[in-house]
């Protein structure tokens, strides 16, 4: 018992020091020697699915919807996050004397099981630094490998491979790309705000053929379906009086695939820099500005939990694709709550959709992330 409570003891520490460690570095981050995205990313593979070291901020993002060969659905969120706490070079006037404990990088990692078939959400996470083999990201040969504790995903050109345990679930997927990955905005340099600091390096496996193993809470599944991959990182907080964000990464049933993300500003309504990408069956891209889109909240959904309201059914309307679609959560309570080590909640869930797009049809499946309703997030995107 002793262990255990000085284990909680010590984890709620590490998280309340990234809590901390980010609020003294927030302020300056544009003013400091952090690396700022300001133009196009020059991204090239498979270097950069590795770390970036200097921007403050990194995660990779992966997401699925799957059916087991039983029949059950079954939905997943897989998420590591990289925190640099201190600008490069800050390092050397607080390391002496040298320990193989001190370093710069926090990793915090987020997964979820969603089970569609039984109505339950089932959620965990990691936090660790990013040393003594805690968590990390390494390169061998022509692999990169992100992990946290036993958390890992494994990127080797085109395929990529999960793994995630927790108490309530573990999963082993292996994913392989049906499509070339996606550049976000500019040659991935995506907009965020107003100025050229206020953006990301973003990219997107935006169709991923999923197979593999799932357990939830003892019962064992034979998984395959769809994922979708996200890699970004940054530097600059939200723009000062934005709120959050709603994105959506959806899979379409003819061979497409559309991710739109809204900047809700605090006053309401949604910023002019929002964006989106479509991906065609062949794999090209096409920007989408913000006029280009519309989204309508025709639902929402309270947690108990938090008090929060979230939208919980939306219309999507792209004008020049003539795409307008139902959006729906397959589950209403997909809630990612603060634990121990994090201090922010929000909603991460799979959606299915139905509608048409140019007269035809169209039904698919795919995920939805809420910040900023149960708090103002104000983190770099």
């Amino acid at each position: 018992m002793k262990k255990i409570y000085f284990k909680r003891v010590a984890f709620r520490a590490l998280g309340l020091w990234l809590i901390l460690s980010t609020a003294a570095v927030g302020w300056a981050a544009e003013q400091t020697n952090f690396r700022r995205v300001t133009g196009p990313c020059d991204l090239r593979f498979p270097r950069d699915h590795g770390a970036h070291a200097g921007y403050r901020t990194e995660w990779w993002y992966y997401t699925g919807n799957l059916r087991a060969a039983s029949g059950e659905r079954l939905g997943f969120q897989f998420t590591i996050f990289r925190r640099q706490i201190s600008p490069p070079g800050a390092e050397e006037s607080w390391a002496r004397p040298a320990s193989a404990w001190r370093t710069q990088q926090i990793y915090l990692g987020h997964a979820a099981v969603a089970d569609i078939t039984g109505r339950r959400h089932f959620q965990a996470e990691r936090l660790a630094r990013g040393a003594v083999g805690l968590a990390g990201v390494a390169k061998e040969e022509k692999v990169i490998r992100i992990f946290l504790t036993n958390w890992s995903a494994r990127i080797e050109s085109d395929r990529h491979h999960l793994q995630a345990t927790a108490d309530d679930f573990y999963y082993d997927l292996d994913l392989k790309a049906v499509k070339p990955l996606v550049l976000h905005g500019e040659a991935g340099y995506s907009r965020k705000g107003q100025t050229p600091e206020r953006a990301s390096c973003y990219y997107s496996f935006t169709r991923l053929a999923a197979q593999g193993n799932m357990t939830v809470q003892g019962k064992h599944y034979t998984v395959e379906g769809l994922s979708w991959m996200d890699h970004e990182f940054s530097t600059a907080p939200l723009e000062p009086g934005l709120r959050g964000w709603d994105w959506f990464s959806l899979q379409f049933s003819d061979q497409t695939e559309l991710m739109v993300f809204l900047l809700r500003p605090k006053e309401g309504g949604v910023s002019s820099v929002s964006s989106g990408t479509f991906v065609d069956r062949s794999g090209d891209s096409r920007h989408l500005s913000r006029d280009s889109f519309k989204v309508e909240i025709l639902d929402t959904w309270k947690s108990s939990h938090s008090g929060a309201t979230y939208p919980a059914r939306w219309r999507l309307t792209v004008f020049p694709l003539a795409l307008e679609v139902t959006v729906v959560p397959t589950l209403a309570d997909q809630e990612m709550r603060a634990r121990e080590s994090t201090a922010f909640t929000y909603w991460e869930g799979s959606v299915t959709l139905s509608g048409e797009k140019a007269g035809q049809p169209l039904k698919g499946a795919g995920y939805v992330e809420l910040t900023g309703y149960a708090q103002a997030f104000d983190v770099p995107l």
